[in-house]
């Protein structure tokens, strides 16, 4: 339905009349929710909007944005859900669901129960089984990544581990239209808004550990670490400059739940702060963001500290590979087939995958996997010269360039470049070797180099420079690039 671009009619603020009636009419379309969750879907003061929209078959719909996302849009007076992080329920191996051919279905991967798509079985539970499986089986309204999707913050589906076999037996619904919302574990492409059935199957030799049991620590303490690693990775990777303010409802349902590792849950309840604002009051303690109340009851991101030492503080080669591989062996991302082999989480895809790989790539080698995040990391050096405190620079470390060139009437001259990087006066060095070389020499701007002077000296004088560099200023030879060139003994 969203495939293609839609045209917008208007867009306007709900009254408080129409917020309430609409919370009505979505607990009377989906029982299954409890206040709590409908509360959570329709704030009560937040910004809530009713877009009217025509899509490209010409339908109308209204859609119900939160904070200028969607989630929800009504369709010949049903209403359906949008927010496609609402879990559904995976396929156990035991069999189908029961649906009726127009039931609202969600439809999710295989190894997620985060739904991808929303649609209406296209036939019932019997009529799929009588068909083998094959054919069309969901009509699909609404897709990941369609253009209803990107009218919103274009957040990705959060990672949510299958269920435990133990628990297939037991129909977990969250969301019903006239009965339950079920879902279908789906493989195969979309084809004319219709959605070919596949046999399903779980696999759960590579689930992850429950939480309780991670790290032998206690519920709380996980959830705590959790709860910051969520925070401070949706903030490095989700949320930009242009995005302030931000509602902390948002933050936390955009971008940090999004973040979870596979197989795990965030839940702020269980962690030691139980609400996501005292949590943000630590975080604002911290100096990390600031957070401030824009209208009544409402609490928005206004602020954020990018320079904070969570991000920016250096770190070794050896370092960089400890932390890939104590993270690698904690969270038990290691291949239990071949040792050699690295499953990559979502932080770990979002580090280090390029665009096009984050569906094709599931693994990594060790070695590839090093290379890739010192390949992404911020290169930098330190220099320390005797009685100062240590230099620390962004980029690579360039070293002292040595070259000869062709002036007028095929005369050679020596140019020595980045001097100063390695704490050099470029006008001393021209003195000593003016003395020393009995030649002249041109201190210059380096061309293409801001602030950086190049020492130019008559004559082929690399072997003096190379005196000077090594034995006097005790310079290491692989930080001088040229010295090679130097003439041979008895060669004028």
């Amino acid at each position: 339905m969203f495939a293609k671009a839609f045209r917008v009619k208007s867009n306007t603020a709900i009254k408080g009349s129409d917020r309430r009636k609409l919370r009505a009419d979505v607990t009377a379309a989906f029982p299954a929710l409890g206040t709590d969750q409908i509360s959570e879907l329709i704030p009560g003061k937040e910004e809530l909007n009713v877009v009217k929209l025509y899509v490209h078959k010409g339908d109308s719909v209204t859609v119900y944005t939160s904070g200028g996302n969607p989630i929800l849009f009504e369709l010949e007076k049903n209403l359906y859900p949008t927010d496609l992080m609402l879990p559904g329920v995976v396929v156990p191996p035991t069999g189908l669901p029961q649906v009726q051919q127009g039931d609202l279905c969600a439809i999710a991967l295989v190894g997620n129960r985060a739904p991808v798509a929303i649609g209406v079985a296209a036939m019932s539970t019997a009529q799929m089984l009588a068909s083998g499986l094959k054919g069309k089986g969901v009509s699909v309204l609404h897709t990941y990544q369609d253009h209803l999707w990107r009218s919103g913050d274009k957040s990705s589906p959060p990672a949510i581990a299958p269920l435990d076999p133990t628990d297939s037996c037991e129909e977990k619904v969250h969301l019903g239209l006239q009965g339950n919302l079920k879902s279908l574990t789906l493989d195969g492409e979309e084809e004319n808004g219709q959605v070919p059935l596949r046999e399903a199957s779980e696999d759960t030799s590579s689930r992850a550990p429950s939480q309780d049991s991670l790290d032998g620590k206690p519920l709380q303490e996980q959830m705590d670490d959790l709860l910051l690693r969520c925070f401070l990775h949706a903030l490095k990777s989700r949320v930009k400059k242009a995005d302030l303010p931000l509602l902390t409802s948002t933050l936390l349902g955009s971008h940090m739940f999004s973040c979870c590792p596979e197989g795990q849950q965030l839940d702020i309840k269980k962690s030691s702060y139980k609400k996501l604002s005292k949590f943000l009051q630590h975080m604002q303690q911290e100096q990390i963001v600031q957070v401030k109340e824009l209208s009544k009851g409402v609490e928005s991101i206004v602020a954020v500290d990018w320079r904070h030492p969570r991000k920016g503080s250096t770190l070794e080669g050896s370092e960089v590979r400890k932390i890939i591989t104590d993270y690698a062996k904690r969270n038990r991302l290691v291949d239990a087939d071949n040792r050699n082999l690295v499953k990559l989480d979502p932080i770990l895809c979002d580090c280090i995958l390029e665009k096009n790989e984050q569906h094709l790539v599931t693994k990594l080698p060790w070695d590839c996997l090093l290379t890739r995040c010192l390949k992404n990391m911020q290169p930098a050096y330190q220099v320390t010269f005797p009685g100062q405190e240590p230099i620390l620079k962004k980029g690579k470390l360039c070293p002292i360039d040595i070259t000869l060139a062709l002036k007028t009437y095929n005369k050679k001259v020596t140019v020595v470049r980045n001097l100063e990087t390695y704490g050099l006066d470029p006008c001393s060095v021209a003195a000593i070797l003016q003395q020393r070389c009995q030649a002249s020499t041109i201190v210059s701007p380096a061309p293409g180099a801001k602030d950086s002077l190049q020492v130019q000296v008559q004559g082929n004088q690399i072997h003096h420079l190379g005196q000077l560099l090594l034995e006097e200023y005790r310079l290491p030879g692989k930080y001088i690039q040229g010295l090679e060139k130097a003439p041979k003994p008895g060669k004028k």
